[in-house]
């Protein structure tokens, strides 16, 4: 039961019935009308903005159309009062009969309670991390792949058909470095001693194993070579094995993608010719110069002619090189091949995940799209993801003990474990700075969500357990007499879980799934709240003999609370544990 929609709905029949009665103008746009929770309890449990956005539609002054939407929904079954509040705001007070069917509800939808068909099965693709397969990944790339599999989660939990993709960067110069990098590592694994890694590779120990793997294979055969010889077969080999271990390292923080999309594979399939020839023939291609960039210009900066796509027909700053000047592709051109082939898919929302300096890449990608699908056919997003910054009990991390240049996201998962490093990476929007210290996530203390939020589900399970050892098992949901749970501290835990379904909802549409974190943490305190309230108040405990059916009633609350909080943690792949 989503008690906002179901409410939403009422104010929508009240209005058409206003109109029906002559009293407001007919055929309305209805869509700017949101129902919520007020933002002070005491005002009531939904409050409207109907009057005050359908005034002028209407034909009436807000305070005047409020009054009859009140008359109106002051008459539902379900409303105690129906009062107006400043301008033009209606805050409703339901009736006690309403929490009984939403704790009804939730019992019986169980671990689908809060999902809906928000998205109507439209494709959706999330593309997330897309690090350089050149080694593994860092704490930064921990924050977006976090947010981008939470995200991913949400709006298939609110009704999108979403595919989990990764890009994999492997036509570039950075896998010929990668490559040479290795082979260095190959010749150390065949007994050359290796001082100092030249400036411009890889010095990370994590090749050691390619070099290994390398030697293994060929023996020597390679060792004084032409690079002609084994660019090849070295860059595949490192590639391969630096995927297997991105893979692990995701793995380990429970994520895992459908899609790895190689990059290379457009340019070996034709799709990047193909597809600029396509952008070509529609106009989006033409041969010309760019400005240089405004204030210092590179020293590499080159005025020559070059392929250039129209760009800024399609709302980008600049238009943008398609070619080099030795007439390779740019990195732009896979970027252009990429996006086609994923419309072609069938994708209708283009979701892409990057690091905060990656902003100028957002009227780019849109650029791309609509010239590829056309104006307004397909919806490109981009969420950027700021720094993560490390601390231990105050002190700024800084190296890293196995990459030498930065602190890996393996090294955060196998500190905190996944659990935590998932829950506190949401719990900031992507856009605000994150201070992650060591010493604070895994600190047992209410100032700790993740370990306050994974406390109250375990804190449940433990009475369900208790209770079942004394013979009492959860009502059913036809059962339950949960109109015996008239505590306000009761009703604050209520209150609080109708909000789910609102909130995965709104969360979806803004792509913030952060929100999540920050409704289980204030549905753990209301839960919380309510145990402290128990030890000092007998008649509220959860287990109390004397009253079996009571007792087995208050069960069914705890699988209702247990529900929304697992629900929720699930959504942002944190373990809902059942002891601690």
């Amino acid at each position: 039961m989503n008690l906002f929609a179901h409410f939403l709905a009422r104010v929508e029949q009240a209005l058409s019935d206003l109109a029906a009665e002559g009293l407001v103008a007919g055929g309305i746009d209805l869509s700017r009308v949101v129902t919520e929770p007020p933002r002070d309890a005491s005002h009531g449990d939904v409050s409207t903005n109907a009057a005050m956005v359908l005034a002028k539609a209407a034909g009436l002054p807000p305070r005047k159309l409020a009054e009859l939407l009140c008359t109106k929904l002051a008459q539902d079954d379900d409303v105690a009062a129906a009062e107006i509040a400043g301008p033009g705001f209606i805050n409703l007070k339901l009736k006690p009969s309403i929490w009984p069917k939403l704790l009804t509800s939730i019992v019986t939808l169980k671990s689908s309670f809060g999902h809906s068909a928000l998205g109507k099965g439209e494709k959706v693709n999330v593309e997330y991390v897309s690090a350089n397969p050149t080694g593994p990944l860092h704490v930064g790339h921990c924050r977006g792949a976090v947010f981008g599999d939470a995200l991913a989660a949400l709006l298939a939990a609110t009704g999108y058909a979403v595919t989990k993709e990764y890009y994999i960067n492997d036509a570039g110069a950075q896998v010929d470095t990668l490559a040479r990098s290795a082979h260095l590592r190959y010749r150390e694994a065949l007994g050359e001693t290796i001082t100092e890694i030249p400036a411009g590779l890889y010095p990370g120990d994590y090749l050691k194993a390619v070099g290994q793997a390398l030697a293994a294979e060929h023996g020597a055969k390679f060792k004084d070579a032409a690079e002609s010889d084994w660019l090849d077969i070295v860059r595949a080999k490192a590639i391969a094995m630096m995927l297997d271990l991105i893979r692990e390292d995701l793995a380990a923080l429970n994520i895992r993608q459908e899609v790895f999309f190689s990059e290379k594979s457009l340019h070996t399939s034709g799709a990047v010719d193909e597809t600029l020839a396509t952008l070509e023939r529609a106009g989006h291609v033409y041969q010309g110069r760019l400005d240089p960039p405004k204030g210092e210009v590179p020293e590499d900066w080159e005025d020559r002619e070059q392929t250039l796509f129209r760009a800024t027909s399609f709302g980008d700053d600049v238009d943008r090189p398609l070619k080099k000047s030795d007439g390779s592709f740019t990195y732009f051109a896979s970027d252009v091949a990429y996006s086609r082939d994923k419309i072609s898919r069938g994708f209708r929302q283009l979701i892409y995940i990057l690091g905060a300096d990656h902003g100028g890449y957002v009227k780019r990608l849109q650029a791309v799209a609509s010239a590829i699908a056309g104006e307004g056919r397909v919806q490109v997003i981009v969420r950027l993801c700021q720094l993560v910054k490390l601390f231990r009990n105050g002190e700024p991390v800084r190296m890293s003990k196995r990459a030498g240049e930065f602190v890996t996201l393996r090294e955060v998962v196998d500190e905190v474990g996944a659990d935590v490093a998932r829950f506190m990476m949401l719990f900031r929007k992507n856009e605000a700075p994150l201070d992650f210290d060591f010493a604070k996530v895994t600190e047992q203390s209410k100032d700790n969500p993740v370990f306050y939020v994974q406390y109250a589900h375990a804190r449940i399970c433990s009475v369900l357990r208790n209770a079942e050892a004394e013979g009492f098992l959860p009502a059913s949901a036809a059962e339950a007499q949960f109109n015996l749970l008239t505590d306000e501290a009761e009703l604050a835990v209520s209150r609080r879980m109708a909000a789910f379904p609102r909130l995965l909802e709104a969360a979806a549409l803004a792509h913030e799934p952060h929100r999540i974190s920050f409704y289980l943490y204030e549905l753990a305190s209301d839960f919380h709240a309510l145990w402290n309230k128990g030890k000092e108040a007998p008649h509220l405990r959860f287990i109390n003999p004397a009253q079996r059916h009571l007792t087995m009633t208050r069960m069914a609350f705890l699988h209702a609370i247990r529900y929304s909080l697992a629900n929720g943690l699930n959504i942002l792949g944190v373990r809902p544990v059942e002891e601690m």
